[in-house]
């Protein structure tokens, strides 16, 4: 057992490093997620995948191992939404919660999970918790209508271990993307996979297509699974290996901004609650990401 092997060949620099194949990387992300080796080896695996990056086999083993160790949401029978919710917002407020609440009034069934990860965010939890939607202390099954936030170290503590691992050493590592391509679900589910660069599109889209996974991806919104209410994102549609462009992105100078809050936790949640009420409209991009999502649980 350890990992020594792999950190020999993932860590040899940008340039001399070698990749891992799927069965490879899943044997090396499952002893990180139990436990079983040093933090001194994890601190390594995080640095050498910080500087190699990770390819698109290394993270389809990285999820075979998460998968495997994954208390799952009970199947209730339909494609439930999956919205992982890990960056929170600092400058425009995280409309994460809206998107599920949105979603789960159309009937959808819901599911957010995540942990705060920069201290300095406002979270999509805090956001839920001032409007009344605590967070699961167990998992339970989440039924159509309904918009539930489970904790991750609900879903696998090893995983909430591995993210707390930036609070040390002041960098992401392959957790960070892991948890926005991750299904959640013991049943059918659509991940909402969203990215804040271009390369991350392109990864994550290798990674959905090798897996075979459903997911919509776009640009979110400072990372988070919702569209930027102000200018609608590109959105992709994965399913069995293939993807198709739904929704283009909005090119030219925009026609209105929506008037948005500031990110405090407390002026999201009147402003989510304004917009449920429908005493201020849905913004567009949100409105065609909320369309989108609805069809793609039907197909």
């Amino acid at each position: 057992m350890g990992i020594s092997q792999y950190i020999k060949e993932i860590g040899r620099g940008k340039d001399g490093a070698r990749s891992l194949d799927r069965s490879q990387a899943a044997d090396l992300f499952g002893q990180v997620l139990d436990g079983s080796v040093t933090d001194l080896e994890v601190g390594g695996f995080c640095l050498a995948m910080r500087i190699k990056g990770e390819t698109a086999a290394e993270m389809a083993g990285f999820l075979d191992a998460t998968h495997a160790r994954l208390k799952r949401v009970p199947d209730n029978g339909l494609t439930t939404v999956v919205l992982p919710s890990y960056n929170g917002a600092r400058k425009l407020p995280v409309l994460t919660p809206l998107l599920a609440l949105l979603l789960a009034k159309q009937g959808a069934a819901v599911v957010i999970h995540g942990t705060s990860t920069e201290a300095s965010r406002v979270t999509s939890a805090s956001v839920l918790q001032a409007l009344g939607v605590a967070a699961s202390e167990q998992i339970a099954l989440v039924a159509a209508g309904q918009a539930a936030f489970i904790p991750t170290e609900l879903l696998c503590p090893g995983l909430k271990r591995l993210l707390d691992v930036r609070r040390v050493v002041g960098l992401r590592n392959p957790a960070h993307s892991l948890v926005k391509l991750m299904n959640p679900c013991a049943g059918r589910a659509l991940v909402i996979g969203s990215y804040t660069h271009p390369e991350y599109a392109i990864s994550m889209g290798a990674t959905f297509a090798l897996t075979g996974q459903h997911a919509l991806l776009l640009r979110g919104t400072e990372g988070e699974p919702v569209a930027d209410p102000r200018r609608t994102p590109q959105m992709d549609l994965f399913q069995s290996g293939t993807s198709r462009h739904v929704q283009a992105a909005q090119t030219g100078s925009l026609a209105q901004v929506p008037h948005l809050p500031g990110p405090e936790a407390a002026a999201t949640a009147s402003y989510i609650q304004a917009v449920l009420a429908g005493d201020l409209p849905v913004p567009t991009p949100i409105a065609l990401q909320v369309e989108h999502i609805l069809q793609a649980v039907q197909t």
